[in-house]
């Protein structure tokens, strides 16, 4: 058995079907055989979370590999781009751009 991490992403309707929906992504983990047994696992798992939170699950998945068993700082998910953009837009255009629900931690 290997351990996989998959991403998945998910979608919530907006409040009262206005305004903008809210986007989800995960990383699950997952023990399996190969990776045709983790995909099926993480889709079920994937229909089980949205119909338990009141999301679709927009049925798309990237499987991860992972080297060591999970554990303290152990790697669960990599996902590299090429991209001609420079750090800072990188990160604004990918991950940073202001819609995110987050909190600053100080």
């Amino acid at each position: 058995m290997v351990w996989y991490a998959v991403r998945s992403f998910y979608r919530f309707d907006p409040p009262d079907g206005e305004g903008q929906g809210v986007y989800e992504e995960r990383v699950v983990i997952f023990d399996a055989d190969d990776v045709d047994a983790v995909m099926a696992m993480a889709e079920q798992e994937a229909d089980e979370y949205a119909d338990t939170v009141g999301a679709e699950s927009l049925d798309c998945f990237q499987s991860f590999v992972l080297a060591d068993q999970p554990g303290q700082g152990a790697e669960v998910f990599s996902l590299m781009r090429n991209s001609d953009l420079d750090a800072s837009a990188y990160l604004d255009r990918f991950f940073d751009t202001g819609d995110e629900r987050q909190d600053r931690i100080e």
